[in-house]
């Protein structure tokens, strides 16, 4: 099996610094041993095996201390400069090779600033060691200044490395970052979908079966002591029924829709409140309804969601009342809309707890059109719902109503 050359130097890290200390062990002391033009003409001197020997092995801890391992390094590589007229061999590069590999390590780990200090701390003493062993040591010689460029010139290659890594790790973690947020943007919009079909299937249930329910149950005890009017509460059960499926089949369709064809039908506005408050007399339930100033022109967000709390309020006047009345009171004073629906029906809590979401959803559909709700018991007996709703085209959910709700 083919390995690559980068994931094996990964793998294996300490294999990959033995390899390589060994390896420069072997060039430098190789070094020693040859005389210009190049040619090997003696064994390897002593004192040249044992500073080769320590620089090698000091080169093994160059991921932990680079600093130190230059430092170390570039000594040796003086010490076997220096000795070189003594032990009868050329100071080139080559001998410096271990002082070179520490400063690239150097370089590929820390930043720029600390790779040019650490390159002058490792040219001057190797140029001063270079120009030592030239009788005239004034003039400067080619293989002083070849020695000077390649040691600069390892270093700017490894910087320029270690700047393209961290380069490419900087726009990679932008895009991931990028990529995440997309994908919590897209969660935060599925949920916030599946909160508002959740409120339309709640609403849409609870209206329409607590109908049915009091229809049904209208019927059944017509049925036991006034047979001839049976019927007609039984006429009004079907209507129910079928709009109940009609508005449920219309609202699960949402999660159907591919955004390329329109909704099935017009959403419920005021415009409806006739015949809602027809469904409700024909279940049981009288509603009273009065109106104050002149009425206002609602965006299409506003008269859903006026529509829904009022139907939703209803539905627990029908509900959790006891009471056949109620009373529907809309105020429309400049920008605002007021809907106040209330009942003479037992005191009874705000059902604000998991076994009932309808003054849930009704404060959240309020908040979400810029307004505030109230739900509470009268001081008396009763419940009363208050709902105040902007009625312009572009009203966020500012803080002048819903930083002050009252909630109960």
């Amino acid at each position: 099996m083919i390995v690559e050359p980068r994931q094996w130097i990964r793998r294996h890290p300490r294999g990959t610094d033995s390899t390589l200390a060994v390896l420069l062990f072997g060039i430098t002391l190789v070094s020693t041993t040859w005389e210009q033009p190049p040619y090997v003409h003696q064994w390897p001197p002593l004192p040249a095996l044992v500073v080769c020997a320590v620089s090698a092995g000091v080169l093994l801890r160059h991921r932990r201390h680079p600093r130190l391992t230059v430092i170390v390094t570039t000594t040796c590589s003086t010490v076997l400069g220096a000795l070189g007229p003594t032990l009868g061999y050329q100071f080139g590069s080559t001998v410096a090779s271990t002082a070179l590999a520490a400063l690239v390590s150097l370089a590929w780990r820390t930043d720029q600033r600390t790779t040019g200090r650490y390159s002058a701390v490792c040219v001057l003493p190797l140029l001063a060691a270079s120009a030592a062993r030239t009788s005239d040591g004034i003039h400067v010689q080619p293989d002083e200044v070849g020695l000077v460029a390649i040691v600069l010139l390892a270093a700017a290659v490894a910087d320029s490395a270690r700047s393209r890594r961290d380069y490419v790790a900087a726009v990679e973690a932008r895009a991931e970052l990028a990529e995440r947020t997309r994908e919590d943007e897209a969660r935060h919009r599925v949920a916030a979908e599946r909160m508002r079909i959740a409120r339309e299937l709640h609403d849409v249930v609870a209206h329409h079966i607590t109908l049915a329910h009091a229809q049904a149950a209208t019927a059944d005890y017509l049925l036991a002591s006034r047979p001839d009017r049976a019927g007609p509460a039984m006429s009004h059960l079907i209507p129910t029924l079928a709009t109940a499926l009609k508005e449920l089949r219309a609202t699960v369709g949402l999660l159907r829709h591919n955004g390329h064809e329109g909704p099935l039908e017009p959403a419920p506005g005021l415009a409806r409140l006739p015949a809602l408050l027809a469904s409700f007399a024909h279940a049981g339930l009288t509603v009273h309804r009065t109106d104050d100033g002149p009425e206002q022109r609602l965006s299409p967000g506003v008269d859903l969601t006026a529509f829904r709390i009022i139907q939703e309020a209803l539905t627990n006047v029908a509900k959790h009342a006891g009471t056949p009345a109620a009373r529907l009171h809309l105020t429309h004073t400049g920008d605002l809309l007021t809907i106040t629906v209330s009942d003479d029906g037992p005191p009874r809590a705000v059902a604000d707890t998991a076994a009932g979401y309808g003054i849930i959803g009704m404060r959240e559909r309020a908040r979400a059109a810029g307004g505030r709700l109230r739900a509470r018991p009268k001081t008396d007996h009763g419940f009363e719902v208050i709902a105040e709703l902007p009625t312009g085209t572009a009203h966020p959910a500012g803080p002048s109503l819903t930083d002050r709700e009252d909630v109960r």
